[in-house]
């Protein structure tokens, strides 16, 4: 390979990447990144397997290479698994941030007692307020209005003559307007 300095120096920037690349998985469980950081750690996974390759007679660099190898292993194990626990819905810090996010959003409702005039503007409100809680953006006021007007042929037919009252759920991370009978 080459001296002793340049290998010291790519064990450093290994050491230094596994260090970022195990804040960056954590920023992304914590769900403060939207995406994983796949692309760095195959380019870490390569850089780690070239540097393995090397021939390094220096015994105290070959044993700290095998030690930043078996210690970006056990992440890169701990990171799959964790990821296949996010898949299958079961990992408790995703659990537990939306069922936080949910009871805010019940106690964001529990709060709001007087109503504007217009119904409209109280629920358009609180589909904002229910795209907001879920990072997406609201739609248009008006888009919301033609919406609500295209879908009153099928509510008459659907509740006849009943009063209706529209409320904002939010379903599978995406926020509806759902209708129901006014008792």
């Amino acid at each position: 390979m080459g001296s002793r300095g340049q290998v010291t120096e790519l064990l450093n920037q290994i050491e230094n990447d596994i260090k970022s690349l195990e804040i960056a998985y954590e920023q992304y469980f914590l769900g403060i990144e939207k995406r994983s950081p796949e692309q760095h750690r195959q380019k870490l996974t390569v850089r780690v397997r070239k540097m393995v390759t090397l021939y390094i007679p220096q015994t105290d660099l070959r044993f700290r290479l095998q030690s930043l190898t078996s210690r970006f292993n056990s992440y890169a194990t701990y990171w799959d698994r964790i990821l296949r626990l996010i898949d299958e819905g079961r990992y408790e810090r995703h659990t537990s941030r939306i069922q936080r996010r949910a009871s805010e959003q019940l106690g964001q409702k529990a709060v709001v007692t007087v109503k504007p005039k217009n119904h409209l503007d109280s629920l358009y409100d609180e589909l904002v307020n229910a795209h907001k809680s879920c990072e997406l953006r609201p739609p248009n006021k008006e888009q919301v209005a033609n919406f609500l007007a295209k879908q009153a042929e099928v509510i008459k037919k659907r509740f006849g003559d009943k009063k209706v009252e529209f409320i904002v759920v939010t379903e599978a991370g995406k926020p509806k307007i759902k209708v129901r009978a006014k008792s």
